[in-house]
């Protein structure tokens, strides 16, 4: 594998920001690991939560390892405290993250498939938000999203964040919390919306059983299932951890391989 440490510009926040990218490398003779590489790879987008950056994943789990021979794209951008979203009063991440970055990175790499069916995005915590939201807004530009342990109800958050002081931090980014419901930014709305236009992506949720998300991923999870979303459901034992991480993104990478396998090449 190839790791790369980009420093960029964005039109769309006006400012530098920067990603870390993994890119296929066939490889021989490297000690422990082989990698593949193909003229044409599809690409997943990684997501940070809250209190990281575009290194988290490096960091923390063995990410370049677990993706060395499946000749697969792995891109690690900084989205600071966002939440992947339009801000009300901010930056428009939700618009650089889902329409500018592809570009750019396609730009940068052009091994990087633009098919759907080559798009995957995941994400931990707020990551896991930002994933979802991405897909159901977008299913047409990704087939797959894998949420860790995410926020999934931000109309909770936000009635918590307004009793802990960090309101205006809240509301510059989703505007006032009875705004949430129904809005562009509510998963469930959302899910709703994106299953009457008929294209749906494939979803994974895993959110462990000590997890204090755990009460809203499963209301998630029943919603995706009435709304018969093609869903992979996880509650392993943990709590909200890197150990768990560690361990479910290497199942959200097989899930990824298993839909691989099943497309239309």
């Amino acid at each position: 594998m190839a790791l790369m440490h980009v420093d960029f510009f964005s039109n769309v926040l006006g400012m530098c920001m920067q990603m870390d990218v993994i890119l296929p490398q066939k490889t021989y003779g490297q000690i422990g690991m082989e990698g593949t590489a193909e003229e044409s790879y599809p690409t997943l987008y990684l997501l940070h939560g809250m209190s990281d950056d575009h290194t988290i994943w490096q960091r923390r789990t063995s990410i370049e390892r677990y993706v060395s021979d499946r000749n697969l794209a792995v891109v690690m951008p900084s989205t600071h405290l966002g939440w992947y979203t339009d801000m009300a009063y901010g930056l428009p991440y939700f618009t650089y993250i889902t329409k500018e970055l592809p570009e750019i990175c396609r730009s940068f790499f052009r091994g990087m498939s633009e098919k759907r069916e080559d798009t995957y995005i995941a994400g931990l915590s707020m990551g896991g938000y930002g994933a979802l939201k991405a897909a159901l807004t977008r299913p047409e530009t990704y087939c797959a999203a894998a949420a860790l342990s995410a926020a999934t109800d931000v109309f909770v958050r936000a009635q918590r964040e307004d009793k802990s002081g960090r309101r205006h931090y809240w509301e510059s980014i989703f505007g006032k919390p009875e705004q949430v419901p129904g809005s562009e930014n509510d998963l469930f709305a959302l899910a709703e919306r994106c299953a009457k236009g008929g294209l749906k992506p494939e979803l994974f949720q895993c959110c462990g059983t000590e997890d204090d998300h755990l009460e809203e991923n499963r209301r998630l999870r029943d919603t995706l299932q009435t709304l018969g979303y093609r869903l992979q459901y996880r509650e392993p034992q943990g709590g909200h951890s890197w150990i768990l991480w560690d361990a479910e993104i290497q199942t959200v990478l097989n899930w990824i391989d298993e839909i691989r396998r099943r497309s239309p090449r």
